[in-house]
């Protein structure tokens, strides 16, 4: 069991370390414009105090933590041109000891996504039951 967490906290700190790299990655100005865009959005939602499906809803709520985001990050590391990648994991390491910045306008989006969700939910049930 203790050989199961090792390799779970060494795969989230590969994966942390890859967030970075695609930080430094959509920074660069040899990367194509889709592969900046993509990469911000995984890099914005990965920092993101707030998940897009709360971690308290059972089985699924780590479904982003788990699922989305590493295959986010590995198809934007894929559109990225190699040699930017290999500068960027660079800066990436030197970044890894500094701790993780947080992303409040991205927490932001995602509260109102969910706002509008409910709110359209709610609009639905009102029409529906008046």
């Amino acid at each position: 069991m203790e050989d199961m967490m090792e390799q779970l906290k060494a795969w989230a700190k590969q994966l942390k370390r890859q967030v970075f790299v695609l930080y430094y990655a959509y920074r660069d100005k040899r990367s194509p414009w889709y592969a900046k865009l993509f990469s911000m959005c995984v890099v914005a939602y990965a920092f993101s105090p707030i998940d897009l499906i709360p971690d308290f809803i059972p089985v699924i709520g780590y479904a982003d933590d788990l699922v989305l985001i590493p295959l986010g990050v590995l198809a934007a590391i894929k559109m990225m041109p190699g040699e930017v990648i290999e500068d960027a994991k660079k800066k990436a390491d030197a970044r890894m000891n500094q701790g993780k910045p947080v992303n409040w306008a991205a927490g932001v989006l995602i509260i109102l996504l969910w706002a509008a969700v409910l709110a359209a939910v709610l609009t639905y049930l009102y029409n529906r039951l008046k």
